[in-house]
């Protein structure tokens, strides 16, 4: 791979960490902030399809999954871990301390079980790595937020739903990424 090929990737991967770090945030202030019902006492809820209203951060979150996964792909696992920390930096700026804490522990515990799955699967196939283990990881990431955030599981399915619509409305994404990246040579870091 030629260094300006590599350098291109690196730059890549530092758009997908700044988006990655900015992910928390913007959840948590879309919670309070965006939505089409406000509830004093809860969170901004928009519709997720079905009936279904969930918590309006669950777009930026289904988001972050991708690019999770691209951050490992261009610059590695640390950098993914890097992008955590200063996302969760960065929300202690924008939301209740509780909100930030519950969105900071679902984001860890998600994170590394999207590493664990994504990192040996991309190889095999990108689009199939990036869909399986943001799958399992929006699960995890779902339960833990709403649970202590909110000691309920009430928005529960619309939270997984909300999710996984916005990981699906990126796969066509990750196949042009994974057919550009198999065209120019480009290897996972």
């Amino acid at each position: 791979m030629s260094d300006n090929l590599r350098l291109k990737a690196r730059l890549e991967g530092y758009v997908f960490l700044c988006g990655f770090a900015l992910c928390i945030p913007l959840s948590n202030w879309m919670l309070a902030n965006v939505g089409s019902v406000c509830p004093a006492n809860g969170p901004c809820l928009i519709p997720v399809g079905f009936g279904l209203m969930a918590p309006s951060g669950v777009l930026v979150v289904g988001l972050a999954l991708l690019f999770r996964d691209m951050i490992q792909r261009r610059l590695g696992i640390n950098w993914a871990l890097l992008a955590i920390a200063a996302g969760a930096l960065l929300s202690w700026w924008i939301a209740p301390p509780a909100l930030v804490v519950a969105s900071v522990v679902a984001f860890l515990f998600s994170e590394i079980v999207d590493l664990a799955i994504f990192t040996p699967l991309q190889k095999r196939g990108l689009v199939k790595a990036v869909v399986l283990s943001s799958g399992v990881a929006l699960v995890i990431d779902s339960f833990l937020f709403l649970y202590l955030a909110f000691g309920s599981l009430d928005f529960l399915v619309e939270q997984i739903v909300g999710k996984g619509w916005m990981v699906l409305l990126t796969v066509p994404l990750i196949a042009l990424i994974r057919n550009r990246d198999e065209k120019l040579g480009l290897m996972p870091a």
